[in-house]
Formats: structure tokens, C-alpha cells, sequence
């Protein structure tokens, strides 16, 4: 058993989001194209007597909340109750991605504690078995386990891994102010019968991904970006006007695609100008993402 581990929990965006329509249990059913990218937190664990979290960076409104309200937390606590647990666990959250911001934030880092937890403790626990943890926690924790590029469809937790392709580089911007909690919430409601769709664009997508062909700007669709007003996020009527931005999962934070030849600086000065903050970046292999 070793004493302490370091991993990375990366951030996603969605190349594609569509609502097909909502399930008995309250859950909507979607269809969505995942990818991880290089923007994430860092997850540090170590052995210790019990369960505890330290949370730095720009933890947001995280540092405000119990430790029992983070997955993170969560995570490592279903873990610590299952068979073969003995002592505990001392997470430490890095947090580099910004909290409620549609990038899954969250969500990696339950993943990143599921495995690292798992290994530290050596704790005979199946891959069938931490997915169906992590599918307990919330939908993307599933997808976070693995990282790359995914098709994900129910309420997000039945995937199919994609090709990788070669990395492409993002301009990943977010508004300086964060959003409040109950946004994703606020989001699904606002959607109305002519905003679901039976993920066609989706699937388009995925076939394209699959026959090695890279991901157009005119392939990324999110349905979320026709009920801007329910959250508050009105960054893209702006931001279009200096680049080809898409909302990265429910928002607010958005992103586009740079060509090869363009570092993104002047890109990232005139989003600073608009009060937001901004970072290059590029999509991850699922091999680096697990790293």
C-alpha cells in the first residue's frame, strides 16, 4: 500500500448536447458527444485515519460548503464503506477548472478519487463495480473514469468510447462572477417540447469521429444555447463577434476551436476586455486524461 498518490482530474466539454426527452425518474435522456481536455484540477490523496478534504485554488462557493455536499467527498466515503477499507483517506483538491461552470469540475474529481482511492487502499474493487459508483455520484462521473472522447446517451452514463483524434487547441473562456448552484436545474426546465431533438447531430458526429474524420465547428450542436436567459449566461451574442464560441455543457463557461497557425492571444485579450477569464488549451486521449 503506498502512502500517498497525485492525479490530474481533467475537464470536459461537449461537443454535442441534445435532449431526446425526460425519463420517469426525473432524469433527462440525452445524447452527447464528451471530450476531456488538459484544463484540470489536481487531486492529491494520501493514507490517513479518517476521511478529510482541503479544498485551494479558486475553489469558489466550494470553500463555503460541507464536505459532505462534495463528490469528491462522497466519493472517497462510498469507497471507505465498501469491502476491504480499512483507515481513511486525506484528499486535497488543486482547483484549476472554475466551479458550476459546465465543465465538470465535480464530477472529474470524484473520478480521479474513485481510482486513486482504489489504488492507495488497494481495495478489491472491480471496474464494473467503481463505474457503477460512479454512475451513483452524478452522470458524468462514469465518463470521468475514463476520459478521451465518449458518446454518452440515457441520462448520460451509457458510453461508448470514440476514436481520439489528433489534439485540437480551445480558447476556454468564463465570467469572472460564477453562476448560482441551482443553474443546470434552471437550464433543463427552461426547455420546452421544441427545443428536443432525437440526437441525430449527435450520431452524425460519432460516425465521423469513428471513420477518423476531426470534429467541424458546424458539428458542435448544444441545446442549451436557445435557453441562454434561464441562467443568466449571455456571454455568446458578444463573443461571437471575435470568434466561433459554443457553450461547453449547461454554461456558463464557452469555448472555440483555433486554427493551427493562431496562439490565441489576441483572442484571450479581447475576452479579457469583456470581463471574462480565458486559457488555451486542447483536448486530452483518454490515456492522458487517466494520468
Amino acid at each position: 500500500m503506498t502512502n500517498g498518490l497525485s492525479l490530474q482530474a481533467p475537464a470536459k466539454i461537449n461537443w454535442t448536447l441534445e435532449v431526446l426527452g425526460r425519463r420517469d425518474d426525473g432524469y433527462h435522456v440525452v445524447r452527447t458527444v464528451l471530450q476531456t481536455i488538459a484544463l484540470s484540477d489536481g487531486v492529491t490523496l494520501s493514507s490517513a485515519n479518517d476521511l478529510s478534504l482541503e479544498i485551494s485554488g479558486d475553489a469558489g462557493a466550494l470553500s463555503s460548503l460541507p464536505d459532505e455536499a462534495n463528490l469528491a467527498y462522497r466519493a472517497a466515503e462510498r469507497l471507505l464503506k465498501g469491502p476491504g477499507a480499512t483507515g481513511g483517506v486525506r484528499i486535497q483538491l488543486e482547483k484549476g477548472i472554475p466551479v458550476a461552470a459546465g465543465l465538470g469540475g465535480g464530477s472529474s474529481d470524484a473520478a480521479a478519487v474513485l481510482r486513486g482511492t482504489r489504488r492507495l487502499l488497494q481495495l478489491p474493487v472491480s471496474d464494473r463495480t467503481l463505474a457503477e459508483i460512479a454512475a451513483e455520484l452524478g452522470s458524468d462521473v462514469p465518463f470521468f473514469l475514463r476520459g478521451g472522447c465518449a458518446l454518452a446517451s440515457g441520462r448520460g452514463t451509457e458510453l461508448t468510447p470514440l476514436p481520439n483524434g489528433p489534439p485540437q487547441r480551445l480558447v476556454v473562456a468564463w465570467p469572472e462572477r460564477s453562476i448560482s448552484d441551482d443553474k443546470t436545474a434552471r437550464m433543463y426546465a427552461a426547455l420546452g417540447p421544441e427545443h428536443l431533438d432525437d440526437g441525430s447531430a449527435t450520431d452524425v458526429l460519432a460516425s465521423r469521429l469513428e471513420g477518423g474524420q476531426p470534429v467541424r465547428d458546424g458539428d458542435i450542436v448544444n441545446v442549451f444555447e436557445h435557453v441562454l436567459d434561464a441562467a443568466g449566461v449571455r456571454l455568446l451574442a458578444a463573443t461571437r463577434e471575435l470568434a466561433s464560441f459554443h457553450l461547453a455543457g449547461s454554461g456558463p463557461a464557452i469555448f472555440s476551436m483555433l486554427e493551427p497557425d493562431d496562439d490565441g492571444t489576441r483572442l484571450i485579450e479581447n475576452l479579457t476586455l469583456l470581463g471574462l477569464r480565458a486559457v488555451v488549451t486542447r483536448t486530452t486521449a483518454a490515456a492522458e486524461a487517466r494520468g
